[in-house]
């Protein structure tokens, strides 16, 4: 395999790591006001995610470093196309993280509420532009002989790329729903449950109209497949997160029964399986996002004026000896990081309570 392909593929699944992890920051942050319903809810909403949000964020520099090492031709005529969606992400990011560290800073509500509201329209915004920036790199940009940028910012608003920043933002809030309910307790936690239900159904409809359309335009036989995959494991996990009533335990000989009102059901409290569920809507995501990796290669910018003048892996790459002291550089930390990360994760996997959270 040649280096130009392995880095296309390393930049690739920095990219699916990317959404993967930050996909359910921005779905929690957009259910920051729907399902935190009093200062306390939001406050347990917000540390769900607290020690992780800005370790998930590294995938996005990182790609973007790699893409400027690896393919500099590729980084400059996105840049260049996309200066105006990039500079709002940026702004976006800043402002989220900053109302995601400085909200507990002061004990007064009405900053918090601010800093709430901020939350949650920058992590409504970043998945919408997100979706509409890849849309346009599977559809395809309007780039001359030079592989400059022709076009304009209602070039990149057309409908497939606004179905695809509205796929992108429903599936992030099914899986930041779902991601909740993994991490949350009590009222909270069932709210989650419903939401994502809904939200889930809404996101199979869209994802899979959006892949389909991706694969009709531009798609091949593997792409074809893992697209229509991750449609099927998205269902697959929101039937997995589907109640379960548990029966419940036998009762000891000798002791005496707790009293019952007529007509009561014999079952035990409904459990739900938000660890498949979760996993099944990651998955989705890393599939989808792979399908349309595997749907624009080896043309990492295809010219819609003339097939010739698009970018590829080949015309785009640095040179070799820069690719193999970049292997090996990635070799090495790469591994680490996901160590780190996956560490990270282990520490904070308790569930969070509403009461250990509220403040007085």
């Amino acid at each position: 395999m040649e280096l130009t392909t392995v880095w296309f593929l390393v930049i690739a699944g920095l990219w699916i790591g990317y959404f993967v992890l930050e996909g359910f920051d921005f779905g929690v942050g957009i259910l920051l006001r729907v399902l935190g319903r009093d200062e306390p809810e939001r406050r347990a909403v917000i540390t769900t995610i607290g020690p992780v949000w800005d370790g998930n964020e590294v995938w996005l520099i990182v790609a973007g470093a790699m893409t400027f090492a690896a393919f500099p031709e590729w980084y400059a005529t996105l840049f260049s196309a996309f200066y105006l969606p990039l500079f709002a992400i940026l702004v976006a990011l800043i402002l989220r993280g900053v109302a995601l560290e400085y909200r507990g800073k002061r004990d007064d509500l009405p900053w918090r509420n601010r800093m709430d509201t901020i939350i949650t329209v920058s992590s409504l915004l970043l998945p919408l532009l997100w979706g509409i920036a890849f849309a346009n790199l599977v559809r395809g940009l309007p780039l001359d002989a030079s592989h400059e940028f022709v076009g304009n910012l209602g070039t990149l608003l057309n409908p497939f790329a606004l179905l695809g920043g509205v796929a992108f933002t429903a599936l992030f809030v099914a899986h930041g729903a779902i991601f909740l309910a993994l991490r949350t307790t009590d009222d909270l936690r069932d709210r989650a449950n419903r939401l994502a239900s809904i939200a889930g159904l809404a996101a199979a409809v869209l994802v899979a109209s959006f892949l389909a359309w991706a694969q009709a335009m531009r798609g091949n036989l593997a792409s074809t497949m893992v697209a229509a995959l991750a449609a099927i494991v998205l269902l697959a996990g929101l039937a997995a997160n589907r109640p379960i009533h548990l029966r419940p335990l036998a009762q000891p000989a000798g002791q005496p029964s707790e009293a019952k009102a007529p007509g009561a059901a014999a079952s035990a409290h409904p459990s739900r399986r938000e660890g498949w569920a979760f996993a099944g809507t990651a998955l989705a995501v890393a599939l989808g996002v792979a399908s349309l990796f595997m749907a624009m290669f080896p043309a990492v910018m295809a010219s819609t004026l003339d097939a010739g003048w698009s970018l590829t892996v080949a015309n785009a790459s640095s040179t070799p000896y820069t690719l193999k002291v970049l292997t090996v550089i990635a070799a090495i930390f790469l591994p680490l990081v996901m160590l780190y990360q996956g560490w990270t994760y282990w520490v904070f996997k308790k569930r969070i309570s509403v009461e250990r959270v509220a403040v007085s």
